[in-house]
């Protein structure tokens, strides 16, 4: 973990573990132990060590050079094994062996030309960014980027050329993927050259330069590191922070949308607090004038987001909330909903007044502000939009300007209207992302209703059951269950939509109803031979997102009608 990381905001490498609660204290205390002994003789005493306990487990962190942290991941498992002989009886490894092997790998490992690097720009107040591959200082228009093995001297680099660019972070459980392409978009019609990574891929001044989920590190090293970007805005996934810690040690803002119960018992991860105390590690990347945007109608991120001590602004959809009230009373910066229109309150040199920035109705993805949960995200759009210094009649034209279509946010609340019969297209994978969904497609007048639905292995069987009982809010006439091969995460094929089979069943959905498919696709060619004008489909793409998406988009396109041919 190059940069800040939910345990400290220092390099180091991190080892999860699972032990009995009994045993852990013990075990823990031994790694320490080892750890400290074995230290000082590769060289690296000013090194520490921490952990961070949850049930059944711990991540024990061991600080290191940043040109070193292969080594120092071995090191750590050193330290395991041996606490593990000590505390279990097993055989332990071979002390001065071991410590002249890791003192040689620490040597070939060395670069020295990086740790100078990193000393300097540290020194000229601008960020430093490392992967195997590739080393840069500066970021966007302001860097310079070398392979690793071609480094130049700290003291050749002319560093009046090299600076920092506007950086936001946006994470959170839902919405972080619209928020980014969203604030993207305002940036840009703001005139700004603005660089972009989600899970969709990166993308640089419109220009998309690589496809996939790269919303981790490499994503927002990859923005960084180009050379038109004038303003980053980098979604940053739960997973990257966990594994690999923040890219970035200086951000202008950063984002949190909201925090929802999704992927508990990873990493660690087994509440909401935890939760909390995860994302919010993109409030340790802040400068000292940064600001921190949250979610008021979020009790976790009320409850936990003022430890941060970073200054915040915060977002609700009620002008009667009480953080709002507070905040708008005392001069803080704030953005919420009032009778239909956004209004903002703080941002200016006073710090006093408020002023409106758009009606709700006319910012395309609310669907004349039905769709709520993306009410909240054009919110918390527009207070990091502030952050960055937008100007409100730049942010006003950029929400416009997004339609929020299959194109511009795939897969995010697409509406597709074939031949009468209205298909919703969205990600949601979790049940806070399906209620935000099914309120939204309720709202749509519906002859009958489909759902198709899966979910992935890797969730335990009570939180399946709960996505169901989320969706089952739709009542669908019809329940099309499909399989996604890569999300198995090791369970039987089929296993997962029993699960869900089962919990409909209980919830007293006739089984006749329920039907079964072998992939994401085949549910979706199911759903649309079923339909009828008047029908609303509701489906949530995950395995075949992008298939399906050009399904619908060309069926739209030639003007397809139930009955017609489709596969």
């Amino acid at each position: 973990m190059p940069g800040p990381n939910l345990i400290w905001d220092r390099p180091g490498v991190v080892l999860d573990i699972q032990v009995p609660d009994a045993s852990a204290e013990r075990l823990i205390e031994a790694w320490r132990r080892e750890i400290l002994r074995m230290l000082p003789a590769l060289g690296w005493e000013h090194e520490s060590t921490a952990e961070r306990r949850f049930p059944g487990g711990a991540s024990l962190a061991l600080s290191a050079p940043i040109d070193c942290l292969f080594t120092a991941t071995e090191v750590n498992e050193w330290a395991l094994e041996s606490a593990e002989a000590a505390v279990f009886g097993s055989a332990a490894p071979d002390f001065p062996a071991t410590a002249i092997r890791l003192r040689q790998e620490i040597e070939a490992e060395r670069k020295p030309r990086l740790l100078a690097l990193r000393t300097a720009a540290t020194d000229h107040g601008v960020s430093l960014l490392a992967d195997p591959h590739l080393v840069s200082i500066g970021t966007g228009t302001g860097s310079l980027t070398w392979k690793i093995e071609e480094l130049p001297l700290a003291e050749s680099i002319d560093w009046s050329k090299i600076h920092d660019v506007p950086a936001v972070l946006i994470t959170g459980s839902n919405g972080k993927t619209t928020s980014t392409r969203l604030l993207t978009a305002v940036l840009t019609n703001a005139g700004r050259v603005a660089g972009m990574c989600c899970t969709d891929g990166v993308t640089v001044a419109g220009e998309l330069v690589s496809r996939g989920d790269w919303a981790g590190p490499g994503g927002a090293r990859m923005v960084l590191q180009d050379r038109r970007v004038e303003v980053a805005v980098l979604e940053t996934a739960r997973g990257g922070i966990l594994r690999r810690g923040l890219a970035v040690e200086r951000a202008t803002a950063a984002l949190v949308t909201n925090i929802a119960e999704d992927h508990f018992g990873e990493f660690g991860i087994h509440g909401l607090d935890d939760l909390a105390e995860a994302k919010l590690v993109v409030a340790k990347a802040l400068s000292r004038d940064g600001i921190l945007v949250l979610n008021a109608d979020d009790p976790t991120l009320v409850n936990v987001g003022p430890s941060t001590g970073a200054t915040i602004g915060w977002f609700s959809l009620d002008a009667s909330n009480p953080v709002i009230r507070k905040v708008v009373a005392t001069g803080g910066r704030a953005v919420w909903v009032e009778n239909g229109e956004i209004r903002v309150a703080g941002w200016n040199a006073s710090g006093s007044g408020s002023a409106s920035i758009a009606r709700v109705d006319e910012i395309p993805i609310t669907m004349k502000g039905v769709a709520r949960h993306n009410v909240a995200n054009a919110l918390g759009v527009t207070a990091a939009a502030l952050a960055l210094g937008v100007e409100p009649a730049m942010i006003l034209r950029g929400l416009l300007r997004f339609s929020g279509s299959s194109m511009e946010n795939p897969g995010r609340l697409n509406l597709f209207d074939l031949g009468g019969v209205s298909a919703l297209a969205d990600f949601a994978h979790n049940p806070h992302g399906m209620d935000a969904l099914v309120r939204m497609a309720n709202a749509l007048p519906a002859t009958r209703r489909l759902l198709v639905l899966g979910q992935a292995g890797d969730r335990d069987d009570a939180a399946i059951q709960e996505f169901a009982r989320s969706a089952w809010a739709f009542r669908p006439n019809r329940i099309v269950l499909k399989e996604m091969e890569p999300y198995r995460r090791g369970r039987p094929v089929g296993e997962v939509t029993e699960v869900m089979r089962r919990e409909f069943i209980r919830l007293g959905v006739n089984p006749a109803s329920i039907v079964g498919e072998p992939s994401e696709y085949d549910a979706l060619l199911a759903a649309l031979r079923w339909a009828q004008a008047g029908d609303v489909l509701l489906l949530p793409l995950h395995a075949e997102r992008e298939r399906g998406l050009d399904l619908l988009d060309r069926l739209q396109r030639i003007g397809w009608k139930p009955g017609d041919v489709v596969e």
